[in-house]
């Protein structure tokens, strides 16, 4: 029973580690900056094959766009969970 128990709560601890690299990796500045970059050079070649003018400046908007809203995700996400989603 013991040893049951043991290794239902080793189970819990290395889930929890996995859940918390997880979530370290969904808020961290690394993956908010590489999606930003891959939006970037996506944007750039797809303003590039329709021929726009521009299309290195003009591929800034859908990057920065996306830092932005990144930026302004916490603010909305603290205020829905205290107003709309609390318990």
């Amino acid at each position: 029973m013991a040893k049951n128990l043991s290794k239902e709560l080793e189970s819990i601890k290395a889930r929890n580690v996995k859940v918390e690299a997880d979530k370290a990796w969904e808020t961290s500045k690394t993956r908010r900056g590489i999606i930003a970059v891959a939006t970037y050079f996506i944007f750039v070649w797809f303003l590039w094959l329709i021929k726009s003018p521009n299309y290195w400046l003009n591929a800034l908007i859908p990057a920065g766009a996306y830092i932005i809203s990144t930026l302004t995700l916490p603010f909305v996400k603290k205020w829905w969970t205290e107003k709309i989603y609390r318990k």
